[in-house]
């Protein structure tokens, strides 16, 4: 548990944040294990370019679902082919360039959310048939295959006329642990009539029909309810919802509070990088949980705030940043260049230049930035590699593949 002013346990940011700004940077800045539940609805590589409506809660909120791949894209897929080689060979079997950016720009994320997430923890990623196959091996190779839970089926009434195609009326939801140990809480629904069940009791370990003590017959019950499969039936938020901001990918609470209420207990913590109109926000508020989420418009900041306080009215402690947070968990970050992480990168590539290949003595080779700091890097040691004096000045500022299509020239 946690006050409303106060830090939950081993977390380096108050309850109730909401930044704006790049959430991979501001991931970078936080805690490992500090979050007991992810749910994120990122861009879907739909190829759409999406802005809500004039006059709407949310107008000024948009964003661009459409994907390029870029030198900055390329120099991250050389950090992830040196630090994580299966989740590279799952993006390089993207068909096209567009894909491939994409999935390198989810990857990266992912791999600090799972970084972040505790191993009690749960994460949910919210996706559509465009790229759900890909996701789901970039999420077994970075959160492994066995943690892999449910394909959540998320199913919306929704006139679809269809004439190459049949309508598609489903969103489907990732849902990963952090370890065989991690439990969902059952969530019921109403069934559509009574069911007359058999009353079962553990007896000895073995589960056996109950019987009435008196008359010795079997016991049945009248059953109201079941408990929710992997195939949610949930309604979109309609046009004359109370709940709706005009944001154009919004997502109703109702479904944010089933996997709250199933992957979380009050006062843990429930993130969401990709906070947009905030449902996940609003919907953990009201479950007593603690929160935090980012999003690149500054609009998400202003619609957390506003449907809060209509839903419990006026309070202030709303925390809204745009500064990346101090990790205190490792303390200070020696610099780039330091003794001791010389002496690691030397000891993990074993002498040898990550460029040519060549092996030189440890005075002979250069501190390197995979991702250059002019391109918004940080001295991380999963941002920093050896290279000869030649290499690292030949590559510049520039990423990996320009420096080994120079050497692949030169040889």
């Amino acid at each position: 548990m946690t006050t409303r002013q106060g830090h939950p346990p081993g977390v380096n940011w108050a309850n109730k944040t909401i930044w704006t700004g790049d959430n991979l940077e501001v991931m970078r800045g936080m805690n490992s294990e500090s979050v007991d539940l992810i749910y994120l609805d990122p861009p879907f590589n739909s190829k759409t370019d999406y802005a809500a409506p004039i006059g709407s809660q949310a107008a000024g909120a948009a964003f661009k679902d459409t994907w390029t791949l870029t030198d900055l894209d390329v120099a991250w897929l050389d950090l992830i082919e040196a630090k994580h080689p299966d989740l590279w060979r799952v993006i390089q079997a993207a068909m096209v360039p567009s894909d491939k950016s994409y999935l390198v720009y989810m990857a990266v994320r992912l791999i600090e959310l799972r970084r972040v997430m505790k191993d009690t923890g749960s994460i949910y990623l919210h996706c559509d048939p465009t790229m759900s196959h890909y996701l789901k091996l970039v999420m077994d190779a970075i959160f492994g295959r066995s943690n892999f839970r449910n394909e959540i089926v998320w199913r919306y009434p929704k006139y679809s006329p269809g004439t190459k195609a049949f309508g598609r009326d489903y969103d489907q939801i990732l849902f990963y642990a952090g370890s065989d140990s991690v439990r969902i809480t059952p969530q019921k629904i109403a069934r559509d009539e009574p069911v007359r069940q058999l009353v079962r009791e553990n007896v000895g370990g073995v589960l056996k029909n109950k019987r009435d003590p008196e008359t010795g017959k079997v016991m049945y019950r009248t059953s109201t309810t079941k408990n929710v499969a992997s195939v949610w039936d949930i309604s979109l938020v309609m046009p004359a919802s109370k709940e709706r901001t005009g944001y154009p990918t919004q997502k109703p609470l109702k479904l944010l509070e089933r996997i709250i209420r199933a992957s979380s207990n009050e006062g843990d913590v429930v993130f969401d990088p990709f906070c947009g109109c905030a449902t996940t926000l609003v919907a953990a508020d009201d479950l007593g949980r603690s929160w935090a989420g980012i999003d690149i418009s500054p609009k998400a900041a202003d619609l957390v705030v506003e449907r809060i306080e209509e839903r419990q009215g006026l309070f202030h402690d709303i925390v809204h940043r745009t500064d990346i947070p101090r990790r205190t968990d490792l303390g200070p970050l020696p610099a780039a260049n330091s003794a001791e992480n010389r002496q690691r990168l030397y000891g993990e590539q074993g002498g040898y230049c990550a460029g040519c290949g060549e092996h030189f003595q440890s005075r002979h080779l250069e501190v390197d930035h995979y991702i250059a700091r002019s391109k918004g890097s940080t001295d991380h040691i999963d941002n920093l590699q050896l290279l000869c004096g030649h290499c690292n000045r030949t590559k510049g500022n520039r990423g990996m593949e320009y420096l080994r299509a120079k050497l692949r020239l030169a040889s």
